[in-house]
């Protein structure tokens, strides 16, 4: 058979600088003073570190991904060598290669390269890899065709034996997340579905918790760029085209098996075939009587007369709060509710300058028949509050609104707001609570409400006791309206199975998503985790009237780049990071 090797190329790469001592080996290849190559495998082993980790090696396979732009070198695959335990694929070091006049390595290129093994470090893992001396190419455009890429029909026992191996997903891959894709080019997905938050469906720290957490590391993966720049802008695999939703299927994604930053991910070279968004219609519930919620996401004016930008929070400039403000009224109108709970509004009082005044009027603009609550300051001294505004035509409040204050209710959990209504058309009062319980942010937590790393993250007693003392207040019935059909609504900051909202259902407050038979609803997607933040929760003579409950999907599924800094306005797509919830009752 024909020998088709080249002659020998030697490149000085920047990285080693042609410094590597080599020794003959007397048993080595008619060389001469090269040693024998050995299979990738051998220099893999079966460990995530090399067993020849230190010391001098010589591989011979086919270039199959070029990424020393982004992280600093090429992947090289040999034929293996039988044993499926390990990879036979290697990342070979190459930051550049110097210029004279050598062609550098190219996909589809067969090299020998000789140099030293070592783990490569890349955040808090470790890359098995080459710091090469000397590469000698031995035939050009070999193609990727004589090194297929290993199919995937499920997650692998073992992404370790896979790394730095060329692998195509068979199996349909979900996107879970994209709130690193900006930031990291990186892209969650995972084998089986969504990704559940596990203290959505599990109680924490019990087995049944345990084991969704060990179920969605076992799915899991990333998608990245091949790069480790920060903020990359256009991502390679996406080009100029919108991220796809979380939800969305992908098929036949093809990539390298890389291990960084904690993690399993494939590193792509090809664009990915996306599938086209499909956004959900509002939605339509029955019953008489609409009530939605929704967390605005920082609602903050400036000084309400256009100036006084950068705010605290939320849009940067009177351009953005225009674009917040439409895609805001655009969702409002969409959910077309009687009376609607709202999170994170600038606390500014309710002159004609404040944020939630200046809603409204973008809500009537043209013509319409909204109000607000008036709770006359506040409520509560946090930057932000709760709200509430209704339909006048549609519903009416009875009596004056109250505040529940003091203990962890203030700059923690906002201040919750309740007003009794009754609908236009007449009939029996119901009471409407907007609440949002402290963050899961660990900023001056400390003792009990540090992260107990059960899964509920910090201020987790906090949240307990606001849910404690909201039950307490209400049973004193502080909106003099007799009522004993109440609504809790909001943004609580705990999941279904997390304590604070656990309690309130054992406290006999109805679910009204369960009430309904709605399966898996919910509300925020964080960490390429789905679950429920947004509440609602019905006192047991409510329950009896709920008729309908459904979330409008137009948020938390959405890429950040849909939002108003960067998307069009004139939708309602990724107006927050929450998704609004619409209910409906016959009382």
């Amino acid at each position: 058979m024909p020998d088709h090797r080249l002659p020998v190329i030697v490149l000085c790469l920047a990285l080693s600088g042609c410094q590597f001592p080599l020794q003959a080996d007397p048993h080595g290849d008619a060389h001469g003073d090269v040693p024998r190559a050995v299979a990738i495998g051998q220099v893999q082993g079966h460990g995530e570190r090399s067993p020849l980790e230190g010391q001098a090696a010589v591989i011979e396979g086919v270039v199959t991904a070029d990424f020393r732009s982004g992280l600093g070198g090429f992947f090289v695959q040999d034929d293996g060598d039988g044993d499926d335990s390990s990879s036979d694929a290697v990342f070979v070091l190459a930051a550049g290669v110097q210029a004279d006049g050598s062609e550098p390595p190219r996909i589809g290129d067969r090299w020998r390269i000789a140099g030293q093994v070592r783990e490569h470090r890349a955040g808090a893992s470790s890359i098995t890899a080459i710091e090469p001396g000397r590469l000698e190419l031995l035939q050009r455009r070999v193609g990727l065709d004589t090194m297929p890429a290993r199919r995937l029909d499920a997650p692998p026992a073992d992404w370790e034996a896979l790394e730095g191996m060329r692998v195509e997903i068979a199996a349909p891959l979900t996107v879970s997340g994209s709130d690193q894709l900006d930031r990291y080019g990186e892209l969650t997905v995972s084998f089986g579905g969504r990704l559940w938050q596990p203290s959505e469906l599990a109680a924490p720290g019990s087995h049944a918790h345990a084991q969704r957490q060990a179920d969605n590391a076992r799915r899991r993966l990333l998608l990245d760029d091949g790069s480790a720049a920060r903020d990359p802008g256009e991502v390679n695999y996406l080009g100029e085209r919108t991220p796809p939703r979380t939800g969305s299927v992908l098929h036949g994604v093809t990539g390298i098996v890389d291990h960084r930053h904690g993690g399993y991910r494939l590193q792509l070279s090809a664009p990915l075939a996306l599938p086209p968004a499909e956004r959900p219609a509002a939605p339509q519930v029955a019953g008489a009587l609409k009530i939605a919620a929704f967390n605005l996401e920082n609602l903050f004016n400036g000084d309400g007369r256009g100036g006084g930008f950068p705010t605290q929070r939320g849009a940067k400039d009177p351009q953005q709060l225009k674009a917040q403000t439409a895609k805001l009224v655009a969702t409002i109108r969409g959910l077309n509710p009687d009376i609607a709970a709202l999170m994170e509004l600038e606390n500014d009082g309710f002159g004609p300058d404040a944020s939630l005044v200046q809603l409204v009027d973008a809500l009537n603009a043209g013509g319409g028949d909204w109000r607000f609550v008036d709770s006359g300051r506040g409520p509560g001294p946090d930057a932000i509050r709760v709200g509430l505004i209704y339909r006048s035509g549609r519903a009416r409040p009875q009596g004056g609104p109250a505040v529940l204050e003091g203990g962890p209710f203030g700059e923690r959990s906002r201040v919750p707001l309740a007003q009794a209504f009754v609908p236009a058309r007449g009939g029996p009062p119901l009471v409407v609570v907007a609440n949002h319980f402290k963050s899961k942010g660990c900023s001056e937590a400390a003792g009990t409400d540090a992260d107990q790393k059960d899964g509920q993250g910090c201020w987790n007693t906090l949240r307990l006791d606001s849910a404690q003392r909201l039950d307490a207040w209400l049973k004193t019935d502080p909106t003099g309206s007799g009522s004993g059909r109440t609504v809790l609504l909001g943004d609580f900051n705990a999941y279904a199975m997390e304590d604070p909202v656990r309690w309130l259902r054992e406290a006999g407050w109805v679910d009204a998503f369960a009430a309904v038979g709605v399966e898996q609803p919910y509300s925020y997607v964080y960490n390429g985790l789905t679950g429920r933040l947004d509440h609602a929760l019905l006192s047991p003579a409510l329950a009896k009237k709920v008729r309908g409950a459904a979330e409008w999907h137009i948020n938390a599924d959405e890429p950040d780049r849909a939002g108003y800094a960067e998307g069009d306005p004139a939708v309602p797509w990724r107006s927050s990071d929450h998704d609004p919830l619409l209910l409906g009752f016959d009382l």
